[in-house]
């Protein structure tokens, strides 16, 4: 796959992903804000968006939304899950509401 594919994706991903955000915080602000680990700041910016401001933050060449699991152990206990598949839905979602909201660092901490 070519370079140029790689971007159009990660472009494709980024616009679902501010899409998506946008309509989570529209319904219900508190459960997406939990969902998305964002916190109250960046959620009024992301409703505030207009198409244009949407795009232009989606045609960024770095993915916009990361995993919120940086713990390798904490993904296998997601994905290697012996419980039926009722049971494992509830568990994974205990797992991943267990982490703390932890913001990316500002760029004006030294």
């Amino acid at each position: 796959m070519s370079q140029t594919n790689f971007l159009d994706e990660i472009q494709e991903i980024n616009l679902a992903y501010l899409l998506l955000a946008q309509r989570l915080l529209d319904e219900d602000r508190e459960a997406a804000m939990f969902r998305l680990k964002i916190d109250s700041d960046v959620a009024e910016l992301i409703v505030t968006l207009n198409a244009r401001q949407l795009t232009k933050l989606a045609r960024t060449s770095q993915l916009l939304c990361r995993f919120s699991q940086t713990s390798a152990e904490r993904l296998r206990q997601l994905t290697d899950n012996p419980r039926d598949q009722g049971l494992a839905g509830l568990h994974a979602s205990l797992l991943l509401a267990s982490d703390a909201f932890e913001p990316l660092p500002s760029g004006d901490e030294k």
